[in-house]
């Protein structure tokens, strides 16, 4: 008997020893039960969304084979953020964050059924696709803020930089995954691509619900315009966070082309549509290395011009693409691009997150959400406009030189951001 009771003591201690070592792998916020249970929710969130995407894109285009319905789709979901962006942001402030969250992604869920039972019926006209991406613009507008602010409640300050690089992965593997899932499962079966996202998202949900950590929200405020804007004149007063959003919205407002990927692929690399999903997947790559990389060692360098020479490095990497004549060649300059925007979005948000004080990070949160998208549906217009007056490839070059203006230009537009230091240093900013 006491022999058996030893060989039962070893064979724990053997387990627990196999467990700590299993635990030395793990990025140390993934170790966290509350962050592991929200970056789970993310990776299943992220997966989910990219799976629509391609099936209602193919569905939509299929219905009149005109481009312009995708974009409108595109355009029904973008138009409520800007017109919810602050109600979102006095909301996330004011009520339990997860609980938000989590009320958004139940409404996904009900949006995946709505959209089996579209395809089902034929899927024949337009309209219930842009209400459906009406009602998934709300949701997208209404949770973002809460979801983006959740994470100083589950991380401690010193791991928060590797906390946003970890979510930064499970959105780049939702990019990089979800679309070849989806249209795997599309081929197969149509509606079998709604009820897989649709499981995703109640997995994301129940993730978001087993949250335990509770932080009491800010005290019920008057809802006026000064409380709903508190979030800009925070970010307007406070130099250092203001040049950090702005730099990125103008950036990638100017500079990020991956929207002329298609032009590239048929008439100037010649390379088909294999070539188009391997040009579209590049800079996703490049941003999934980086954030892994972040993820186990975070930025150890001064912030402010470490986000300066990567923007640079962006816009190099944006002329090289556009001169390309060569698809591996092309390949790695937007796996560069990538890898750099990566840095520039983990510097960026963390800094809010850090420099944010608790009871106005919805709002500044939801700001910060506007910019962002912003700046990627309106890039992607502006860099199909210039090539329409000008060409493909000198759009690209001009915005790639344009980003590396900006670079250069912005310490003397914001002096405080050139002179910000290490991540680790940064404090929250009196209200």
């Amino acid at each position: 008997m006491r022999h058996r009771f030893r060989r039962f003591l070893a064979r724990r201690w053997q387990a627990g020893q196999t467990s700590e070592a299993r635990n030395l792998w793990l990025p140390p916020a993934l170790r966290l039960r509350d962050f592991a249970l929200l970056w789970i929710s993310s990776l299943a969130n992220g997966l989910a969304l990219q799976m629509l995407v391609v099936a209602i894109g193919w569905q939509v285009y299929a219905i009149h084979r005109n481009p312009l319905d995708l974009g409108f789709v595109g355009l029904a979901e973008f138009v409520p953020l800007p017109i919810l962006a602050l109600p979102a942001g006095q909301l996330a402030d004011r009520v339990e964050r997860r609980l938000v969250v989590a009320a958004g992604l139940a409404v996904q869920v009900g949006i995946a059924a709505v959209l089996a039972v579209i395809t089902l019926a034929g899927a024949h006209e337009l309209w219930p696709f842009l209400s459906i991406a009406v009602a998934a613009g709300i949701a997208s507008a209404t949770t973002n803020p809460a979801g983006r602010s959740l994470m100083p409640e589950l991380v401690p300050t010193e791991l928060l930089p590797g906390a946003v690089a970890l979510r930064s992965v499970a959105t780049q593997a939702g990019i990089v995954v979800g679309p070849a899932l989806g249209g795997v499962i599309f081929a197969v079966e149509p509606v079998a691509v709604y009820i897989t996202a649709a499981t995703l998202f109640a997995v994301a949900c129940v993730m978001i619900v087993a949250v335990t950590a509770r932080v009491a929200v800010a005290p019920a405020t008057e809802l006026n315009w000064q409380n709903l804007s508190a979030g800009i004149s925070f970010i307007v007063r406070t130099k250092m966070l203001l040049g950090a959003i702005s730099l990125d919205l103008f950036a990638v407002l100017l500079g990020d082309s991956i929207a002329l990927a298609p032009v590239f692929a048929r008439t100037i690399l010649d390379v088909g549509p294999v070539g188009l999903g391997l040009l579209r997947a590049a800079p996703s790559v490049g941003a999934l290395l980086a954030g892994v990389l972040l993820a186990r060692r975070p930025l150890q360098t001064r912030a402010g011009p470490t986000l300066l020479v990567v923007v640079a490095v962006f816009g190099a990497t944006m002329i090289v693409f556009g001169l390309s004549r060569s698809l591996p060649l092309s390949l790695a300059a937007l796996a560069v691009s990538g890898f750099a925007d990566m840095i520039s979005m983990n510097i960026r948000s963390t800094t809010v997150l850090l420099v944010t004080p608790p009871a106005l990070q919805g709002r500044v949160s939801a700001v910060e959400w506007v910019f962002i998208s912003a700046s990627n549906e309106l890039g992607a217009f502006e860099a199909g406009a210039v090539a329409r007056l000008f060409g493909t490839v000198t759009a690209v070059v001009a915005g790639g030189a344009a980003m590396i203006g900006l670079a250069g230009s912005w310490p003397r537009l914001f002096p405080d951001l050139s002179r910000m230091g290490r991540l680790d240093e940064l404090e929250a900013e009196p209200v």
